[in-house]
């Protein structure tokens, strides 16, 4: 008899490191089946390994699948891998994100364009593919900032486009109600990943993060699992801080 397939079969992109590992890593706790998208198959060995490793997670329960996000063609693809492999697909996570630090001056179309590829379309794309093909409804986290809401001098792009993911989510919430499927998102702080400690304002102390409101990624990663799971059943189209309070102060 061919079991029962887990009661989440989930698409975690950018999930080779960081906030999309712990995602994975947190759903697979949880019994789901995760498909880990990321744009180097040797970071996806190596994470899917580390994740069977700590998660003792049954044999065909994690797939790994090297996907562009910002290309529509490896989208629908990693869409297909997650239906072959589990047999359903009913949870997105849209983490995939991309970060630039330059004065706006000396920006260029090209840097936008890539920027705006794959934080903001690279949901946009994922999106789609879940609503054409999320048959029996689901569930989308939506991985935006709080640069959506207040930022810093240097990342225009990045904060341009997640502020428009949080738009986005709202529209896609709309669209997606019918057909059940929830979209949410959340908005994290400083996290420790590389992305922080790489920002050029932080390494120069221009900004100066409190310790006390550094997240882990496996913060974020729960946050995520609870917008995805029965208990948010009636959240849809909002966007949840997970900042420690950074955005609290006047």
């Amino acid at each position: 008899m061919t079991p029962d397939p887990a009661p989440h079969a989930a698409i975690v992109t950018g999930a080779a490191g960081g906030i999309g590992l712990a995602t994975a890593r947190r759903l697979l706790r949880d019994g789901a089946s995760v498909l880990l998208a990321d744009l180097a198959q040797d970071r996806l060995d190596a994470a899917a390994a580390q994740l069977a490793a700590d998660t003792q997670a049954e044999q065909g329960r994690i797939a790994t699948i090297v996907c562009d996000v910002a290309r529509e063609d490896q989208v629908a693809a990693a869409a297909d891998a997650a239906i072959d492999r589990f047999g359903h697909w009913n949870l997105l996570v849209n983490n995939a994100g991309l970060m630039i630090f330059k004065p706006i001056e000396e920006q260029t179309v090209d840097d936008w364009q890539r920027i705006l590829g794959v934080d903001l379309l690279g949901a946009f794309l994922f999106i789609k593919q879940a609503f054409l093909k999320m048959k029996d409804g689901g569930a989308v986290v939506n991985v935006s900032s709080v640069h959506a809401v207040e930022t810093e001098p240097l990342v225009a792009p990045y904060a341009a486009a997640k502020t428009a993911l949080l738009s986005l989510t709202r529209s896609a919430a709309l669209e997606g109600k019918p057909k059940g499927i929830r979209v949410n998102a959340v908005l994290p702080g400083a996290v420790d990943t590389p992305m922080l400690w790489d920002n050029p304002n932080v390494r120069s102390g221009a900004e100066v993060i409190n310790k006390a409101e550094i997240g882990s990624p496996d913060d974020i990663a729960a946050a995520i699992a609870f917008l995805a799971g029965d208990g948010a059943r009636f959240i849809c189209g909002a966007g949840l801080r997970v900042d420690g309070g950074r955005l609290v102060r006047l």
